[in-house]
């Protein structure tokens, strides 16, 4: 059975970490939104011309060019035994069309996990983060006190928009957006929540047993694409 995840979380979970993480693990590829528009573009497909032609103009990518881009994704040969999405879906009509993508190519049920952590921890995370600029890897708290990446070398520095004001409009945008989606997915058989305020390591522990717990679930009892059920 193909483990075909989608990962979420709010700005600064760690959702964009443990995607990668998981991937690697399970030797999927991990498929994100910037990733996937770049190899289109680079690609010169059809839909990842106008996509280029957006994204030059200094506008968003709209729904459907996007959707367009992620079947189109879906369709190649090293994701046969699943994948991991990072940053899409991002709104209920892209999950919508994401199932309906699913539904046609015939696909296993998507896992859903979902990483919580309460707003004022994400704020303490972002305002205190330092990015390698080598690697682009976060230093981890263990080397709080370098001043250099341990394993590329970079240097360690603040993202320009890891300041207050920023940070509480990201988070804005994503209860605007991205929240709905929780309810959109809650109440699937493939839905998992993920305590984000553990340590790395232990939320990749967590997100492992639950994925092996849902993916063991019998296919007779999984939700159609689409289809809710009420948990007891």
């Amino acid at each position: 059975m193909a483990l075909n995840v989608i990962m979420m979380g709010p700005p600064g979970a760690g959702k964009g970490t443990q995607a990668l993480l998981f991937a690697e693990k399970c030797g999927l590829p991990k498929i994100s939104t910037g990733d996937i528009l770049r190899e289109a573009v680079s690609e010169r497909t059809p839909l990842g011309l106008k996509a280029k032609a957006v994204i030059d103009s200094g506008e968003l990518v709209d729904d459907v060019t996007m959707i367009g881009i992620v079947r189109e994704r879906l369709l190649k040969a090293d994701v046969a035994e699943g994948f991991v999405l990072d940053g899409f879906p991002r709104t209920v009509s892209q999950a919508k069309a994401l199932d309906g993508i699913v539904e046609e190519l015939k696909r296993d049920s998507l896992i859903i996990v979902a990483i919580e952590v309460p707003d004022e921890d994400l704020l303490r995370r972002m305002t205190t983060r330092r990015v390698c600029q080598g690697c682009g890897r976060n230093a981890d708290p263990a080397e709080a006190k370098l001043s250099s990446c341990p394993k590329c070398g970079g240097d360690f520095s603040q993202r320009t928009d890891d300041n207050i004001q920023v940070i509480k409009e990201r988070l804005k945008v994503y209860a605007r957006d991205t929240e709905p989606l929780l309810d959109y997915y809650n109440g699937r058989q493939t839905f998992c929540l993920i305590d984000g305020t553990q340590s790395p390591g232990r939320v990749s522990e967590m997100l492992l047993e639950a994925i092996k717990a849902v993916s063991s679930t019998d296919s007779a009892t999984r939700t159609e694409p689409g289809q809710r059920v009420e948990r007891e």
